[in-house]
């Protein structure tokens, strides 16, 4: 039965105020549902397009109880959420919460993530538990050299990941990632040839998959995406199996980012997980009838799931911090700078009029204060009917590049 909309409408309350509470505010209010997000960042991002912020941290247990009692339906756009006091303050509130709390709980450990993939016998490269130098060298001796080591929790946009390239660098490649709370894990350095994605929806009516895309890294940060994925279609048909295969697993509606590795074989691996939009997932925006974001507000609150078709060929870049240096793919940057205080500054972004008066070009600005290296500020997406891909990612390329936080 179809529940009826009124006036005002249900309330989303969201633990996280960020960018992708942002667009998720965005893509709500045409729906009738309106935002209120808990972040503790005053004036955060979603802040300007949201009904309202909650100004505490995220594991805060007076403002989530004020977040749950203000909902009538709860979800999450960081993975820094307690899972816990997610689903304290959900059932005291006789709130829903999704997706599940449990699948939070799984997700935030990157080890217990992977072993519930391999004994659902998703396919996954290969990987070690590590809590010292030593466990590292044993798992050396397992997978080979290089490696790459990762944090268990609280790594994004390759901070917390570092690779090792033998024994000797062991000790220090675990004191920088693995030494803080939960230890680290231990992975196969693979042999891929592209890395792609598949963003997923899980809604009361069922489970729909996007377009698959395909995902240009450097140092581990996303940098563009095109859709469709520019490999065959028997990857992709593969991808997007192994990647509905991944949604059964996890319990409760919503959006999820499944990345994975093509490897030179023609495999396809499961790298990471997000249970929530993901930046792979940007495009859908201007180039799926239904973007991501409407999709987790349609799923988490109960509403049918929209068509995720692909409108048009298209590409998308990241802005990032320091455009010119951080978009060179010889950019480098030390992944244990956590956050790389002593390198922010005010945002002023230059040259958004000629982003603006590009043709069949989306422009999206994060509403971030500060800026600093690598730091996602913002995107651009370009769209053709029939398009060419590689045309189109120069296309955004080249929009991207002609912006600057340089006077």
């Amino acid at each position: 039965m179809t529940s009826p909309l009124s006036t005002p409408g249900p309330t989303l309350g969201v633990v996280g105020g960020g960018q992708l509470g942002r667009m998720m505010a965005e893509a709500a209010a045409p729906l009738g549902v309106e935002l209120v997000v808990l972040d503790p960042t005053p004036d955060c991002p979603a802040s300007p397009v949201a009904r309202d912020q909650i100004v505490g941290d995220f594991d805060d247990p007076e403002a989530a109880r004020e977040l749950a009692d203000r909902a009538d339906y709860l979800t999450f756009e960081i993975e820094l959420a307690d899972p816990g006091l997610l689903a304290e303050v959900g059932e005291a509130a006789g709130v829903p919460v999704h997706p599940s709390p449990d699948t939070l709980r799984t997700i935030q450990d990157k080890l217990v993530q992977k072993r519930e993939l391999a004994e659902a016998g998703v396919p996954v490269p290969a990987f070690r538990r590590a809590d010292d130098a030593d466990d590292v060298r044993d798992a050396l001796d397992d997978l080979g050299s290089p490696a790459m080591v990762k944090a268990r929790t609280g790594g994004y946009d390759g901070r917390g990941n570092a690779p090792v390239e033998g024994p000797d660098e062991a000790e220090a490649v675990f004191d920088t990632v693995g030494a803080g709370e939960g230890g680290a894990m231990v992975e196969e350095l693979v042999d891929f040839e592209r890395e792609v994605s598949v963003v997923g929806v899980k809604g009361e009516d069922g489970v729909a998959t996007f377009p698959v895309g395909e995902n240009v890294h450097v140092e581990e940060v996303l940098r563009e995406t095109v859709v469709p994925a520019r490999t065959s279609d028997a990857v992709r048909e593969r991808a997007e199996s192994v990647a509905r295969d991944v949604l059964e697993l996890l319990d409760g509606r919503g959006v999820y980012g499944t990345e994975l590795f093509e490897t030179s074989g023609g495999e396809v691996l499961v790298n990471e997980i997000a249970p929530r939009p993901h930046n792979s997932g940007h495009w859908t925006i201007e180039g799926a009838l239904t973007s991501q974001f409407e999709q987790h507000v349609r799923a988490v609150t109960g509403r049918p799931l929209g068509a995720t078709d692909l409108r048009a060929t298209t590409a998308m870049a990241n802005v990032l911090g320091d455009v010119r240096e951080a978009n060179d793919p010889r950019a480098r940057r030390d992944p244990s700078d956590s956050e790389d205080v002593d390198e922010r500054r005010a945002a002023e972004l230059h040259g958004v009029d000629e982003a603006l008066g590009t043709p069949a070009v989306g422009f999206h600005w994060y509403g971030k204060r500060e800026v600093y290296p690598l730091r996602k500020m913002g995107h651009v997406t370009a769209v053709e009917d029939g398009g060419d891909p590689d045309e189109l990612l120069e296309k955004a390329r080249g929009v991207r590049d002609g912006l600057t936080f340089d006077p």
